[in-house]
């Protein structure tokens, strides 16, 4: 069984960078034909792709994020990471991390059950 746990802190001060990790176990994120994804949402609104990191390695992000989100991985402790950095109030949301499959056309398969990160001082 495929399990994703997200991992950070759940308040940060506004300009600073969020550093959440998602923990993967059942699978290595080295597995070809998925990508390993970071999804938002904010209160009251809908889901929010941020951007995934493939099994090479290859990244991908959303073009209203790109400026301010990396997204990196760990292959020794199959885990990966989002930095969103210079962070505000508008970036409080439920942050999610999620496997999206090639197999079933790139849906998710298998998801964290979210972290909620608070930006406020």
């Amino acid at each position: 069984q495929v399990q994703l746990q997200e991992s950070g802190p759940g308040l940060v001060n506004p300009s600073q960078t969020l550093l959440l990790t998602c923990t993967v176990s059942g699978a290595s994120i080295t597995n070809l034909y998925v990508y390993w994804t970071w999804i938002r949402q904010p209160p009251g609104k809908g889901l929010e792709w941020m951007g995934a990191i493939t099994s090479s390695g290859s990244t991908y992000y959303s073009p209203s994020l790109k400026s301010r989100t990396s997204i990196s991985r760990d292959t020794t402790k199959n885990h990966f990471t989002l930095q969103l950095s210079s962070v505000t109030p508008e970036d409080t949301a439920v942050y999610y991390c999620a496997r999206a499959a090639r197999r079933i056309s790139l849906a998710y398969d298998y998801w964290g059950q979210g972290t909620q990160v608070t930006v406020s001082s």
